[in-house]
């Protein structure tokens, strides 16, 4: 039995997934009804959205003692957005948060190589609240 029929006949949902020339996988997203690009990334504790881009979305900003520390930066200061309805491909989730932080330097870093702009990381808090499992050979992902 293949993958995708025993995942979907559990009640997962597929959802394409684009592979970048950096090797990231990227999904097309609806935010609070807005279209965007979103990194999955699995190392990412938490589910994220770039300050630059908070204003395409609605995101209504909210203090936050938090600082995020990634891959090429520490020490950012960020800020919360809290009850976001997102949509991938029809799969609806509501009340969803997210931190705001500056992801500038992602873009820049993905620009050297893809013109495609990220808005986002869905990241652990997402993809394991909704069991992801990821099918990196047929550039899906299943979502329950």
């Amino acid at each position: 039995m293949q993958l995708r029929n025993l995942l979907e006949g559990k009640g997962f949902q597929r959802i394409v997934l684009r592979k970048m020339t950096t090797g990231h996988y990227t999904c097309r997203v609806k935010l609070n009804a807005k279209k965007g690009v979103f990194i999955i990334d699995t190392g990412a504790s938490s589910s994220c959205v770039g300050f630059e881009h908070a204003g395409i979305f609605n995101l209504t900003q909210q203090q936050s003692d938090v600082i995020a520390a990634g891959a090429g930066d520490s020490n950012m200061k960020t800020t919360l957005a809290l009850n976001n309805v997102l949509e991938l491909e029809g799969y609806l989730t509501k009340n969803i948060s997210f931190v705001l932080f500056d992801l500038s330097h992602v873009n820049k870093a993905i620009s050297k190589v893809d013109p495609t702009i990220v808005h986002g990381i869905l990241g652990a808090d997402y993809l394991k609240k909704h069991s992801a499992v990821i099918d990196y050979g047929r550039n899906c992902m299943y979502l329950k």
